[in-house]
């Protein structure tokens, strides 16, 4: 029997913040590899994700929500968005059912447009009560005039609904290829870089108002006490004002204390060791202002 040729593709996911392109990523490769928050802009930096399946290697790029603002720090993240769409061999643009679509979802559109021929579109949310596919094909058409219908799919990245879906219309798309990681890969991040993500997803999710904006996470050190068993790690919660370090340190600690309860349950459900986290706050002034500061997280 003659073996399926394999295919493989960079697969930029694109959308409005909290479209749901971090959940479609977890969901698809079947690990965590992105944070969720209901906070808007919650991913920071081009994250992969890898799938494998008998068709071959797809390498999804979660893109920051592309959203219209001329702040220094959203210029940095339209920026990212901007590039892997040109990058990427293929792209998937998830569409909020939820939402109308308006200016923003309309400056995406025809950012896309331009690249339809290696494009597949999913309408997320679909689960919700509140969702209008039908009012999205509608919006999409005007974009998208005569577009394959059988690259638009109807999907729920939280509920796992249509997922395989996109997946073939993806592959279908897809070069012919070697594959780019070993099959047993779902990610290529650092440990590094996904601990700092742990804690500030723990941390947006437990804070309220611009704090979770304000906020984010400096790995200063690492050391393995067990090798291949235990992991000490040093991190710091950095804020933008001195009065947000009481909120993030909380009444008695409190806060920071839950913080790094839930970060350390949620690596141990990721990693096959245990890591004991040393976590603290501190403050960096203005940060988001601060050139230095966000090229160094924002890649």
């Amino acid at each position: 029997m003659e073996e399926k040729p394999q295919k493989t593709a960079m697969v930029a996911i694109v959308g409005r913040p909290s479209s749901g392109k971090s959940t479609f990523l977890n969901t698809a490769s079947g690990e965590k590899v992105s944070i969720v928050s209901p906070v808007p802009q919650t991913t920071r930096n081009a994250v992969r994700g890898i799938v494998n399946t008998s068709y071959g290697q797809l390498v999804f790029i979660d893109t920051p929500g592309y959203h219209n603002s001329d702040k220094k720090l959203n210029l940095k993240l339209k920026a990212i968005a901007e590039e892997q769409l040109g990058d990427a061999d293929l792209i998937l643009y998830l569409v909020d059912s939820t939402r109308t679509p308006g200016e923003e979802e309309s400056l995406i559109a025809d950012l896309v447009s331009a690249f339809k021929d290696k494009t597949v579109i999913g309408i997320n949310k679909i689960d919700l009560p509140e969702s209008k596919p039908k009012a999205v094909r509608v919006f999409l058409e005007r974009f998208f005039p005569g577009f394959p219908q059988e690259r638009i799919v109807e999907i729920s990245a939280e509920k796992d609904t249509n997922i395989n879906d996109i997946l073939l219309q993806l592959y279908t798309l897809a070069p012919e290829a070697e594959p780019l990681y070993p099959e047993e890969f779902y990610t290529d991040q650092e440990v590094d870089f996904r601990i700092a993500e742990i804690i500030r997803e723990k941390a947006m999710n437990s804070l309220f108002a611009e704090i979770p904006h304000s906020i984010y996470v400096e790995i200063s050190d690492m050391e393995w006490k067990k090798p291949g068993k235990e992991l000490w790690v040093r991190a710091f919660l950095v804020v933008e004002k001195e009065s947000q370090k009481g909120m993030v340190i909380g009444k008695g600690a409190s806060m920071i204390k839950h913080i790094r309860v839930e970060s350390i349950k949620q690596m141990r459900r990721i990693f096959d060791y245990r890591v004991d986290l040393d976590l603290q706050v501190k403050v960096n002034k203005n940060w988001r202002q601060k050139d230095f500061v966000l090229q160094n997280l924002i890649k």
